[in-house]
């Protein structure tokens, strides 16, 4: 396949910076343009080790920015969009869904119409895509003995950021069947890795047990979710840009249904053999534990569960097994401790972010007050 030239919206994020470096690694002769707002997740220092190629070149903009998108398709003569950008915490949804609602809804379209624009007639570089990157939240809840979501589930969205993928999802597929654009649609499980925010769940729970603070479940624990490690999802997304046929969407994920609690426990079993087995790490995070010989997951708090919490997602990948011939490689035990490597490798990296997050500190002062949300401590 000929280089492919990239616009890659929310690429300083964290899936998408992942993307980027994967990319990058992968393919060295394609074009790369980054277009990142630089919100509060987005983060510079994510592209820090490739802001000097020369292949790549990073743009400080907003997707809603119709003429900055259009400009730079243009200029740079791009033909492919990968679209991450997106608001994506479900706390923070809840808490205020009018940046969800413009960013996600808004957003989309503007980037929709942009390439409309750009690639119409005889302005188009040749073939393009446009890929979309949703999440298998778009299909809402399901039971226990439920089967799992299909690319054909009805929608049924419970919180204001799914229903905003959900939107934007559905414009996506009609910039497809009213005006042709050629799109592709990859609704993924939940992802962790590298670069992952410090609020999500893995991350968080991974400073807190550092640092000796509480790890925070919701409810009983038992919701379940697949998890999808970041490098399989940019390598799922990599197939559907090469192999995937227009207008079509597809599932990716892990095909690793844990509960929360059993991911907690997981989670604290490597921190307990890495530290045992790493006297500098005692050294550096005396409050942990497992620096004093004692179980993580004496640190496990259950608070009050959220609101609308969705009981369990699962993903079925059969489409993109059968058709292009992928995937997920990480297994569960394997992601996690690459993650938790990663994090006590780069404390420089969080350590800034969670310092400068005022989200997270009004939240653990609440939490102090009346035990609810899945939060993190201020660190001294």
């Amino acid at each position: 396949m000929s280089a492919l030239r990239l616009l890659v919206t929310g690429g300083a994020g964290f899936i998408g910076a992942n993307f980027v470096h994967y990319w990058l690694a992968l393919h060295p002769g394609d074009r790369l343009v980054i277009l990142d707002a630089l919100t509060y997740s987005g983060n510079l220092a994510n592209l820090a080790a490739v802001m000097a190629r020369p292949e790549m070149r990073f743009v400080h903009g907003d997707i809603r920015d119709g003429a900055l998108v259009e400009s730079l398709l243009l200029e740079e003569k791009l033909d492919t969009i990968v679209h991450f950008a997106a608001e994506s915490h479900v706390d923070r949804s809840i808490d205020d869904p009018e940046p969800f609602v413009d960013t996600n809804v808004r957003g989309t379209y503007c980037l929709l119409h942009a390439a409309r624009r750009a690639w119409g007639a005889a302005r188009s570089p040749g073939p393009c895509r446009f890929h979309h990157v949703s999440t298998d939240e778009v299909y809402g809840s399901l039971g226990p003995s439920d089967p799992p979501f299909t690319e054909t589930t009805p929608y049924a969205p419970n919180s204001p950021y799914a229903a905003t993928k959900a939107a934007a999802d559905h414009l996506v597929r009609a910039y497809h069947r009213t005006y042709g654009l050629p799109v592709t649609i990859s609704n993924c499980s939940n992802n962790y890795g590298r670069f992952h925010f410090p609020e999500k769940l893995i991350p968080l729970l991974i400073v807190n047990l550092l640092h000796g603070k509480p790890l925070p479940i919701y409810g009983d624990g038992m919701n379940v979710r697949d998890w999808l490690h970041v490098g399989d999802h940019c390598r799922g997304i990599d197939v559907v840009l090469r192999a995937g046929i227009p207008g079509e969407t597809y599932n990716i994920g892990g095909r690793c249904e844990y509960s929360n609690l059993a991911l907690v426990n997981e989670l604290c079993a490597i921190a307990d053999r890495s530290i045992k087995e790493r006297r500098e790490l005692r050294t550096r995070f005396p409050d942990c534990p497992a620096s004093a010989g004692k179980p993580s997951a004496s640190l496990v708090s259950f608070v009050s569960d959220r609101p609308g919490h969705d009981r369990r997602y699962a993903t079925d990948c059969r489409k993109i097994e059968q058709q292009l011939a992928f995937r997920a490689q990480v297994s569960l035990q394997d992601g996690l401790l690459d993650t938790f490597r990663w994090y006590t490798k780069n404390e420089s990296w969080w350590r800034p972010i969670v310092a400068g997050n005022h989200h997270l500190h009004a939240a653990a002062t609440d939490c102090a007050q009346k035990p609810r949300d899945p939060v993190l401590n201020p660190l001294p």
